[in-house]
């Protein structure tokens, strides 16, 4: 089991969760790709009342002066913190800990979203957010179809990108500048390369793991 803390200082099991489905979204404050989608995310918690959506906030994608990096678990808490009171992030948020346990069990993708079914199995994974491939994964699993495969990979329009890197104070945009040539080369020819040759095996949303 993995347990993790919640922003009131509570300690909770990662997968107890309320509802059909958990929506487990990756994700830090200096994270371009998890801040410039999460309003669109942030919106299938109406569309789907039936599932539980929660973020697990991770170490610092792109740490700048003002969001730097974690020195220690009350940094990672705080950081948490101010995702829920500078942009009033409205889901769930437990913080991991300060080896990152969590981050590394679930891949270590900085932005990764995962729906897990009552059973403790994950019954979709996507190495990146897309609420619309989100959205209709969580209708086929809905109405007891597998989840669709996750979407082709694309970065968020550069200006908002820029927007968020400038909020996390100087340092953080070379640090996305030196890591872009990777995210180009790894996620958007290499993986969605993968994505349009091959097939990912359908998951059965009651399935057992």
């Amino acid at each position: 089991m993995l347990f993790r803390v919640s922003l009131s200082g509570e300690t909770v099991e990662l997968l107890d969760f309320e509802g059909a489905f958990l929506v487990l979204e990756l994700g830090s404050i200096t994270c371009p790709l998890f801040q410039g989608r999460r309003p669109a995310m942030t919106e299938l918690v109406a569309q789907y009342p039936e599932a539980h959506f929660r973020v697990l906030y991770i170490r610092e994608a792109h740490p700048g002066g003002h969001y730097g990096a974690h020195g220690n678990a009350e940094d990672k808490q705080a950081r948490a913190q101010a995702l829920r009171a500078d942009y009033d992030e409205g889901r769930e948020i437990v913080v991991d800990d300060f080896a990152g346990t969590a981050h590394r069990a679930y891949g270590s993708f900085p932005n990764a979203v995962f729906i897990i079914n009552r059973n403790g199995c994950v019954v979709y994974k996507s190495s990146w957010n897309n609420a619309k491939a989100t959205g209709r994964a969580l209708e086929n699993l809905m109405n007891g179809r597998a989840a669709a495969g996750e979407a082709l990979f694309f970065p968020v329009r550069p200006d908002v990108s820029f927007r968020i890197l400038r909020k996390a104070g100087k340092g953080a945009l070379p640090d996305f500048l030196r890591s872009l040539p990777h995210l180009i080369r790894v996620n958007f020819i290499r993986r969605n390369l993968l994505l349009l040759l091959g097939k990912a095996p359908d998951v059965l949303p009651d399935t057992r793991c």
